[in-house]
C-alpha cells in the first residue's frame, strides 16, 4: 500500500457519523471535532443540513422513516453514534431496523442512547444496570426493543454496541422554564418520585467515553448520581429564574389536569446508581449534582 493509501485509510478511520444530530449530538460532534476527528451526521432537512453545515459537519441526505432513502450512508466508519428517537407511537423502532438492515459497511462500533425508563417504576429503590427491565410506559418499551434490536445486530455482525441508559437531560436551553413561568403545578413533595437528570454537556462527554471505553454489549447508567423529587427540581428551576414556585397538588388532582405524558413520568420512581460509568468509562463529571448544573445555566 501506497503512503497516501495509508494516509487515507487513517483519514476514514476518524470519521464518526451520528444519526440524530440534535443537540446533544452537536455536543458530541464539537468534542469528536476537538479530538481530530471527521464527523458526518444525517438528516432529512435542508434547513438542518445548513444548520450543520455551518458546524463543520458532514451531511448525508436520508429520512429514517423511508428505507429506500437510506442510499448514500457512509463506508469506513469509527463510531456510529444512534441518537434518533423511535416513532412517537407503538412499542418497537422501526428506524434504527431501516437503518441497521441499509448498512453496507459495518462501523467499528455503535453507541445507543437509550432511557433509564426501560427499568420501569422501582418504587424509589436504587438501581444499577443489573436491575431488571420492565418499562411500563410505551416510551419505555419502544427503547427496550431498540436495546434488543440492537443486541442482536451485535450478536450477529460481531460489532460492538454500548448502551447508554439516559434519564433526564438539562442545561442550557433545556430547562423547563415556560413551565414553571405558566404555574403548571406539580406534586406535594411527600407524594413526589424520584428522578435523575445529566447535564447536556456531561452526556456528551460520556457518549464520547462510551466509544473510546465501553465494554460490548454492555449498558451504563448515565446521571449525576444525586437524584431529587421532580417538584424539587421545578421548584429550583422557579428559583433560579427568580420565578413564583409552581402549586403544588395531590395525584388525583393531578389525573385531571397534567398530561398524559407528564403522568407517566409521575408513574416511575427510581434512584440510578452511576457508579459503573464513573469506574469503567472514567467520565468526570463538570456538573455533579443540580445546584452547580443549574448555576452554570444562562
Amino acid at each position: 500500500m501506497t503512503s497516501t493509501g495509508r494516509e487515507a485509510e487513517q483519514t476514514d478511520a476518524l470519521t464518526d457519523f451520528i444519526v440524530g444530530c440534535g443537540d446533544i449530538g452537536q455536543r458530541v460532534a464539537r468534542l469528536e471535532q476537538a479530538a481530530g476527528r471527521k464527523i458526518l451526521a444525517l438528516t432529512r432537512s435542508a434547513t438542518a443540513a445548513d444548520s450543520l453545515k455551518a458546524l463543520g459537519i458532514g451531511i448525508v441526505r436520508g429520512d429514517l422513516d423511508a428505507r429506500s432513502s437510506l442510499t448514500n450512508l457512509p463506508a469506513t466508519l469509527a463510531t456510529l453514534y444512534y441518537f434518533a428517537p423511535p416513532p412517537p407511537k407503538g412499542t418497537d423502532d422501526p428506524r434504527l431496523r431501516n437503518l441497521l438492515n441499509t448498512l453496507q459497511d459495518l462501523p467499528e462500533r455503535v453507541v445507543y442512547i437509550s432511557t433509564s425508563g426501560v427499568y420501569g417504576d422501582c418504587g424509589g429503590a436504587w438501581i444499577d444496570e443489573d436491575w431488571p427491565l420492565n418499562p411500563i410506559s410505551e416510551r419505555g418499551k419502544r427503547r427496550l426493543a431498540a436495546e434488543l434490536i440492537l443486541r442482536g445486530w451485535s450478536d450477529r455482525t460481531g460489532i460492538p454496541v454500548v448502551i447508554l441508559r439516559v434519564p433526564g437531560i438539562y442545561g442550557p436551553g433545556r430547562l423547563p422554564v415556560e413551565r414553571v413561568r405558566q404555574g403548571v403545578p406539580v406534586l406535594f413533595e411527600a407524594d413526589s418520585p424520584y428522578s435523575n437528570r445529566i447535564h447536556a454537556d456531561d452526556l456528551a462527554l460520556a457518549c464520547c467515553a462510551a466509544a473510546r471505553r465501553g465494554h460490548s454489549g454492555q449498558a451504563y447508567n448515565i446521571s449525576d448520581g444525586h437524584p431529587t423529587t421532580m417538584t424539587d427540581y421545578f421548584w429550583r428551576i422557579a428559583d433560579r429564574y427568580g420565578l413564583e414556585r409552581p402549586p403544588a397538588i395531590s395525584l388525583a388532582e393531578a389525573r385531571h389536569v397534567l398530561s398524559p405524558n407528564m403522568l407517566s413520568f409521575l408513574e416511575e420512581s427510581k434512584r440510578l446508581d452511576n457508579r459503573r460509568m464513573l469506574a469503567k468509562l472514567r467520565v468526570t463529571l463538570q456538573f455533579p449534582d443540580l445546584a452547580s448544573g443549574l448555576t452554570a445555566c444562562r
